[in-house]
């Protein structure tokens, strides 16, 4: 951390500048108020939207779930929020202190926008979990020639670009589009976040067309991170900020770090609440070895934290059954007593290396040099690994859990073939919200979302012209991406009992 010059600079990453709304002159900043930080602000818009309430029925691991204290996507994300401010405070009061200009007002600034962030991060994920979106991709591939190659009116056909924004379809790019446009306050800018806030949350910078992959070197590349209809406003906001192409906002690392620290430990707490297995299971799962874990086992500060966790976690259950109350506890609290003890104990060991690989990391940070993840280069990353493993085995792969998917699965390709008549089915072609052929598509068209359709309809100029063909898409994904699981099962209830449900394009 000893660099005097930078590419960034905290005065351009700290940005709280807003948009000004298409058309019209930028008005003059709000006053400064001594209650709020505009930074601050943004977590506030965030925290009262409704997209971020509509969470609390959308599935982290186990769709559908019944048992009340078992994790949703909102209780997920208010807990990768309150880890992420906990890093943003220890660094603007104690490795960042002096760093930043005191004008920023850093102490108050850096754990509001990394909790702002982490609050928002999943806000465009489908129903249904991770394989909502591998749904979505699915019935673009089925649909290819018929939904991305040819448009029905004229003849357009789409960029490259354009088709991979369906094909690779990623809840991140719906986030983006959600707080950047369709989440309407009282203008065309969605929840009109600052610019800083927006460059923050984008966790990959690069457009679909040029996806490097899951291996990719720069973490930025592995998925995409915005669709073609926000290229103008992500070109605004890098601008705002300073921040490249292939350059992740700092506060970025931080977010993405705690997000892999909460589900790698809370999954696998609710897998144990779900009975799908014991806490000593999990013990010895950290404890088993992976050719994968070789290079990282040479580390002796990764090694050191892996065995001071595996100690920790079998001296919880032994310290348990020892105290006079402990005897008391039957072999399920047993289980899940353990577990939160020793979940409180790893989470912080994990927070403290995050941080700490964050100020080693720092210079490079700061020069857009780092590529990699803060997780991998933590000391925390044995347990990181080998937490995952567990989830994925115990957990993901779940005969129920996959069970559930696969329902989900049919649920959303039906719900498409159904709303994508509807959108397509009009009388005039060239008119987007004209009157549709049938009642059935009149009705359809009818239940999709009425911001959804106003965009759809009356798309704002940004800079840009998108054909129609690949707007019909987007409103097609924005209304099945915004669904909620048990109103995704409604809805194809309802369309089902009334014959209205399309099992085919």
């Amino acid at each position: 951390m000893n660099s005097s010059r930078t590419l960034l600079s905290w005065r351009k990453l700290l940005n709280h500048e807003r948009r000004p709304s298409t058309g019209k002159k930028v008005t003059q900043a709000r006053k400064p108020s001594s209650v709020r930080t505009e930074i601050e602000r943004d977590g506030d818009r965030i925290l009262f939207s409704t997209p971020l309430r509509r969470l609390d029925d959308k599935t982290q691991v186990f769709p559908l779930e019944q048992h009340d204290s078992v994790r949703n996507r909102l209780t997920h994300s208010h807990e990768v929020a309150s880890l992420a401010r906990s890093i943003g405070v220890f660094l603007a009061f104690e490795r960042l202190k002096g760093k930043i200009e005191s004008r920023l007002l850093p102490e108050r600034n850096l754990p509001a926008m990394l909790y702002a962030i982490s609050l928002v991060h999943d806000l465009g994920n489908p129903p249904f979990g991770h394989q909502g979106e591998v749904a979505i991709q699915q019935w673009f591939k089925t649909h290819k020639a018929k939904t991305l190659e040819v448009g029905s009116t004229g003849g357009e056909i789409l960029t490259e670009a354009m088709a991979e924004d369906f094909l690779r379809f990623e809840g991140n790019a719906q986030t983006f589009r959600l707080v950047s446009r369709l989440q309407i306050v009282n203008d065309d800018r969605g929840l009109n976040l600052t610019y800083g806030t927006l460059g923050a949350l984008l966790k990959y910078t690069v457009p679909s067309d040029q996806v490097a992959g899951k291996d990719a070197d720069y973490a930025g590349a592995r998925k995409h991170g915005y669709f073609q209809s926000e290229v103008p406003i992500i070109s605004e906001v890098r601008r705002k900020t300073g921040l490249a192409v292939n350059v992740r906002h700092p506060f970025t690392y931080v977010m993405e770090a705690c997000d892999d620290i909460a589900y790698s430990v809370i999954d696998a707490e609710d897998a144990l609440k779900k009975g799908l297995a014991s806490f000593p299971d999990l013990i010895e799962w950290l404890r088993q070895r992976d050719k994968k874990d070789a290079s990282d086992l040479t580390n002796a500060a990764k090694r050191k934290t892996l065995d001071a966790v595996i100690k920790e976690g079998a001296g919880i259950r032994n310290r348990l059954r020892r105290s006079p109350a402990g005897r008391d506890l039957s072999p399920g609290e047993l289980n899940d007593v353990s577990m939160q003890m020793f979940r409180a104990f790893v989470i912080s060991v994990m927070v403290q290396a995050v941080a700490d690989a964050f100020i080693a990391n720092y210079d490079d940070l700061m020069n857009g040099q780092f590529k990699g993840d803060l997780m991998s280069s933590s000391s925390a990353s044995l347990v990181t690994a080998r937490l995952k493993r567990f989830d994925k085995a115990v957990a993901y792969k779940n005969r129920e859990v996959l069970r559930l998917e696969a329902k989900g699965t049919a649920v959303i390709h039906d719900l498409m073939n159904t709303f994508w008549a509807a959108i397509t089915d009009r009388v005039d072609p060239s008119k987007p919200g004209g009157d549709r052929r049938t009642a059935e598509s009149t009705y359809v068209y009818s239940r999709i979302s009425e911001n959804y359709r106003r965009a759809f309809e009356a798309p704002v100029s940004v800079g840009q012209s998108l054909p129609l063909r690949y707007r019909e898409c987007q409103l097609l994904t924005d209304m099945i991406s915004g669904m909620t699981d048990r109103f995704a099962m409604s809805l194809h209830g309802e369309l089902k009992l009334h014959g209205l449900l399309r099992a085919h394009v």
